[in-house]
């Protein structure tokens, strides 16, 4: 007969090394990507945003690694990842040696943020886009009338006019990221391998379920990630404006 454990599941796995190491490795890979692809994405948008010709070409060359499959874009990292792959062959043009990125398990988590931010940054540079185009030409002929250079046309202008797009980018990209699991699995495998480095929430979460058959542990680890989401779901409506 089930004996009914009542908390004893959310006892064990905030207690439980593994998952406090799952947490940590998928904020620190949400939030280097975030760092890196949301100001990178931005630049980007800027550069396409003034050329006449091309957007349309451009658009889609950056949109593609995003619609990609995860697990497909994981097995190409794997060799861009390679000691000898594309990645190292490009450092070492700047004087950089060989890094075996998934031997090491601060290397790893890095080598998942060049590849989250490869993903990512397509629809970050749609959504910067999508924004700057409806912002008025007149705020800038009556700025440059003025004596305003491009610089500060940008800062003065451009950036107070992005708010909500930098807000709602960060805040669905942390949700995005908390679910994170086929891109590391397809680099580091069940266990997230090098030393667990590369293991995420919902990698700890299937591993538990799916590998050793705890489905209580395994439950009760998807209710914590549910809350977390759901804290940033939160946030995210009240920074939008909910249904407004």
């Amino acid at each position: 007969m089930e004996t009914f454990k009542g908390l004893a599941n959310y006892q064990y796995i905030l207690s439980n090394d593994t998952f406090r190491l799952a947490i940590f490795n998928t904020f620190f890979i949400t939030f280097f990507q975030l760092l890196i692809a949301i100001p990178l994405g931005f630049l980007i948008a800027l550069a396409i945003n003034s050329i006449e010709k091309g957007k349309n070409f451009l658009k889609a060359l950056f949109f593609i690694p995003y619609i990609t499959p995860a697990i497909a874009a994981g097995a190409l990292f794997l060799f861009v990842l390679h000691p000898n792959g594309i990645l190292n062959a490009f450092l070492s043009l700047f004087g950089v040696g060989s890094v075996s990125w998934l031997e090491n398990g601060v290397t790893a988590r890095f080598g998942a943020v060049i590849l989250s931010v490869w993903r990512s940054m397509g629809f970050n540079v749609i959504i910067f886009l999508a924004y700057l185009q409806t912002i008025s030409q007149e705020h800038y002929e009556a700025a440059y009338v003025d004596g305003c250079d491009r610089w500060h046309a940008h800062l003065y202008i451009t950036l107070p006019q992005m708010r909500s797009a930098f807000a709602v980018l960060i805040i669905m990209g942390w949700i995005n990221g908390m679910q994170r699991f086929t891109e590391v699995y397809a680099l580091g495998g069940l266990t997230g391998s090098p030393a667990r480095s590369l293991h995420t929430i919902v990698g700890f979460i299937y591993e538990r379920g799916f590998g050793n058959y705890e489905f209580g542990v395994a439950s009760a680890s998807a209710c914590v990630l549910f809350v977390i989401i759901l804290a940033f779901t939160l946030l995210n409506l009240k920074i939008t404006g909910g249904k407004d």
